[in-house]
């Protein structure tokens, strides 16, 4: 499962979404979120799916990868399901004791499965189309304008920045934690709840340990470096505006004003 998870991961494939400013992929990236708790019915829901399906056509990454990302979810996107259709109160059209499913709840719990869906999947088009160093500077330059008021833009973007390369990193050495111990006898899998708790002790001990000694060694790394935080830093690459970035930004504004529409009307 944890081979899964592609959050923090960059799919380079040079298409049109790799291309745009990594300013605009944040812009919209949050547009698309507010989109999609906005938006309360089906037909919103199509109108975002049809887009989310579009950016996944022009940004060249196989469909699967996408799902890929989905599968660690499923028992959230489950329990969810779950809780919505036998929680919720309406007609009944299945009863068994205490335990009702009602159509409303069967509305409302395909829906709030479908928004979590739709919202890993745009998220993940984020970091699958723009490399830490790009979505650092992207950060870093949307939050500029809060620095009068004390707010450190350059430090709270590189610690984001981090926090999403190191996800990786830290899965793949999760993982070849779990086959170490499981080759020492370490059973994670059988027992109750308690004991599969107890039983991940021999794993996040020595993770932590791998955690803090990488964090070291960056430290180190970048003060070997010369590394003094973002005053007077300079690039190597400008970040840019093109006439695509702002026509894609125009098209993700008349979507959000769709679905703003579309919960008005309704």
């Amino acid at each position: 499962m944890l081979k899964d998870i592609t959050i923090g991961q960059h799919y380079p494939t040079g298409s049109f979404l790799h291309k745009l400013d990594p300013r605009t992929k944040i812009l919209t990236t949050f547009a698309i979120i507010a989109a999609l708790f906005i938006g309360m019915n089906f037909l919103s829901y199509t109108i975002l799916g049809g887009f989310i399906f579009i950016c996944i056509y022009l940004s060249k990454i196989p469909m699967k990868f996408i799902i890929k990302g989905i599968k660690p979810l499923r028992i959230i996107i489950m329990i969810t399901f779950l809780i919505n259709i036998f929680m919720t109160p309406g007609n009944i059209i299945w009863g068994y004791g205490r335990l009702n499913i009602t159509r409303e709840g069967l509305y409302q719990g395909s829906f709030m499965a479908v928004r979590l869906i739709f919202l890993v999947m745009g998220t993940s088009l984020l970091t699958l189309t723009t490399t830490p160093i790009a979505l650092t500077d992207g950060i870093e330059r949307l939050l500029k304008p809060f620095k009068k008021i004390g707010v450190p833009a350059h430090e709270l973007a590189m610690m984001m920045t981090i926090a999403l390369r190191f996800i990786p990193t830290l899965l793949e050495e999760t993982d070849k934690i779990m086959k170490a111990q499981i080759a020492r006898g370490a059973d994670f899998e059988s027992g109750n709840i308690i004991n599969r708790a107890k039983g991940l002790v021999p794993l996040l001990v020595p993770l932590f340990i791998s955690a803090f000694r990488r964090a070291d060694e960056l430290a180190m790394a970048m003060e070997a470096r010369c590394y003094r935080g973002g005053d007077l830093r300079t690039r190597m690459k400008q970040l840019s505006m093109s006439s695509k970035d702002f026509v894609s930004i125009l098209i993700v504004g008349l979507l959000l004003a769709t679905i703003i529409s579309i919960r008005i009307m309704t």
